[in-house]
């Protein structure tokens, strides 16, 4: 038995009748505050370099990806088990390399990204808009960059309006400023900028009514 052998056999004692009352109670639903808890601490362990708190944050959203599976295993209607998500991943990801595991080829890592969008248009043939599939509960900054990303797919011609500094340090200060600028005049900075999110979601829909037309 493996180690990750054993964290499953642990994850189906505490689940098992006998086993944790409140393991026992939990749903999908229940769990998400959890997995965006441990989420935002491996980001953190991460971002401040703490490799001790990195292996220790990796477990727990480890932990939370073999919770929801076992839920997801004994729940009718749903019917899958980690080793279906791990064989669903594993083709998914060899599907997305051909250049690795078949036979087309990409010398850098921008070629590599060609590579894995075209796959995935392909895997997601049903969709219609650029911006299917896309969490619109994201944080708001990274929602912004994906949503720019989209919005040129889309060929919606994108053009910044303001002027920002070179490096992150000096790009985070200013962002900031932004923020206590705005609480000083009573303004909700993430509230307006979710605003501005949906306006521009509009625009990229209307280019791709225009594309389409």
């Amino acid at each position: 038995m493996t180690e990750l052998d054993r964290l499953v056999a642990v994850m189906a004692q505490l689940r098992a009748p006998g086993g944790c009352p409140w393991d026992a109670e939990q749903t999908h639903g229940s769990l998400v505050r959890y997995l965006i808890e441990e989420t935002a601490e491996l980001v953190e362990a991460i971002e401040t370099q703490d490799v001790a708190a990195m292996r220790e944050e990796l477990g727990d959203v480890l932990y939370q990806v073999l919770f929801h599976a076992d839920l997801a295993a004994v729940t009718p209607g749903e019917g899958f088990g980690i080793e279906d998500v791990a064989r669903d991943t594993a083709t998914k990801m060899i599907g997305r390399h051909p250049h690795v595991f078949g036979d087309e080829t990409a010398a850098d890592a921008d070629a590599v990204v060609e590579v894995w969008e075209a796959q995935k248009r392909r895997e997601k043939a049903h969709r219609t808009s650029v911006l299917d599939g896309i969490p619109m509960s994201m944080p708001s900054l990274l929602l912004a960059e994906k949503l720019v990303g989209r919005a040129e797919r889309a060929g919606l011609e994108v053009r910044p309006s303001a002027a920002v500094p070179d490096d992150e340090d000096a790009l985070g200060d200013a962002l900031l400023d932004a923020v206590i600028a705005s609480a000083a005049k009573g303004l909700d900075a993430e509230r307006a900028l979710r605003a501005a999110l949906r306006r521009f979601t509009s625009r990229i829909r209307e280019a791709e009514a225009s594309s389409e037309a």
